[in-house]
């Protein structure tokens, strides 16, 4: 409740806050000046509750006209906010009021009028209805004496729907280019609109039975902005809900919703020795390794211990050093034939038979793979999240709308989000994804 103090005392129920503005003579400017921090107070209060009625008690025009300037500013109302005027008026006066503020007129406002006369105590209730069939009027709804208590002038509602039915009018709509949402055709004089936004603004306009005029915007700060100067009625392009924008606009509900996702060029498959790597995972050539180390160490142990009780084997082929053995054993995993160096004991023919399956084995697995990896290349890893797309790109584009998207990342409590914003390039949409084709 929001009372000017040259009313006097008003009591207060349990789970009404009051807010008493007191101005010194009609001075429009003290007016505003008091009833700034209040506005603030009472959006907090309007912020915490589900349900909330707004009553403004005034007879001073300044004082009315200070509220109803200083309601926009400060985002007091919103369409479920019911506002409740008192004050005793002249009625040309109070309709020429609700007439030329917004907040009386295309909110959801009704106004108390005490009209009492000598021979008659009369309230009556007004409300502004911007769209009927007879166009923009004043309509009173309801009226109240002692004798015949509330009497209802219209449907059974004090706070009318003023915009279930438009009645044919045109309204003034912004939005700009922004595929595929909003596109726009130029052919001579004739610009034909199409994308997703413009079809579901048609639906709605048919539903509610108006139609609409695009104002011509050169950015998406001018976009929001000619709504919020109430040249425009609505916005139509699709908006993203971060707190930078959250710091305009009162948002009620959402009726599209869309996840944010990031596209890149597909990477491009440059020549590598690391495709010798890949036909085998990294535990089987960690295992093949093993392996080859396990028989050549063993290789080497049996032949030691044999070559040097014979002194002929010896005198024919030399010393067999521990690097002959361990070429031996790797180059016959490679395919390589042996040179006849090795000890002929029955023992060493059984390790080396084994080593030499395992090495057919092995050996035709890795150039199945190998060919089918050649054939059909694997491309680089896919980054699926932000912090891995970070770690890839140079440069992001994304629609800038007026840069919020870039903000809300820098001030970011996220270390990936906020680098990602200082790749950000701002760009339309349909260029970035042609950007990223072209330069990868």
């Amino acid at each position: 409740m929001l009372i000017d103090r040259s009313i006097g005392d008003v009591g207060a129920a349990r789970g009404v806050g009051v807010f008493e503005v007191g101005v010194d003579g009609h001075d429009a400017n003290v007016t505003q000046a008091q009833l700034s921090p209040v506005v603030i107070q009472a959006r907090r209060l309007r912020q915490v509750s589900w349900c909330l009625m707004v009553m403004v008690v005034s007879d001073d025009p300044a004082f009315l006209t200070a509220f109803a300037d200083w309601s926009l500013n400060g985002r007091l109302l919103v369409w479920s906010t019911r506002l409740l005027v008192v004050t005793r008026l002249p009625r040309k006066d109070l309709e020429a009021l609700l007439v030329s503020h917004w907040t009386f007129s295309m909110m959801n406002t009704v106004v108390v009028n005490d009209e009492t006369s000598a021979s008659e105590k009369r309230y009556s209730m007004l409300v502004h209805l911007p769209y009927s069939p007879d166009g923009a009027r004043v309509l009173q709804v309801a009226s109240w004496t002692p004798t015949s208590g509330l009497r209802c002038l219209t449907p059974p509602t004090l706070f009318p729907a003023k915009y279930t039915n438009f009645y044919g009018a045109t309204i003034n709509v912004t939005a700009f280019t922004c595929e595929p949402f909003w596109q726009e055709s130029i052919d001579g004089n004739t610009t034909t609109y199409s994308g997703t936004d413009y079809n579901q603004l048609v639906a709605v306009a048919q539903a509610l039975n108006f139609s609409f005029r695009v104002l011509p915007s050169r950015s998406w700060k001018e976009v929001t902005d000619q709504v919020q100067i109430r040249k425009s009625f609505m916005a139509t392009v699709v908006y993203g809900v971060i707190p930078q924008e959250l710091e305009r606009w009162d948002l009620t509900f959402s009726f599209d919703q869309s996840a944010a996702k990031f596209a890149m060029a597909t990477p491009v498959i440059t020549p590598s020795w690391l495709s010798f790597y890949y036909p085998l995972s990294g535990q089987v050539w960690i295992g093949v390794l093993a392996c080859a180390l396990t028989v050549s160490f063993t290789l080497v142990k049996v032949n030691m211990q044999v070559i040097t009780k014979r002194k002929t084997w010896q005198a024919r082929h030399g010393v067999l050093s521990t690097g002959l053995v361990v070429l031996e054993s790797v180059g016959t995993l490679l395919g390589q034939g042996l040179y006849g160096r090795l000890s002929t004991s029955q023992s060493n023919h059984i390790l080396v038979g084994t080593w030499l399956f395992f090495g057919v084995v092995v050996g035709t697995a890795y150039r199945a793979s190998l060919i089918t990896s050649l054939t059909l290349p694997r491309p680089p890893p896919r980054p699926e999240t932000v912090e891995e797309l970070v770690k890839v790109v140079d440069r992001v584009t994304i629609r800038s709308s007026n840069g919020t998207y870039k903000k809300f990342f820098l001030n970011s409590e996220s270390s990936a989000y906020r680098e990602l914003g200082s790749m950000i390039v701002g760009v339309d949409i349909m260029d970035g994804l042609n950007a990223a084709l072209k330069t990868k």
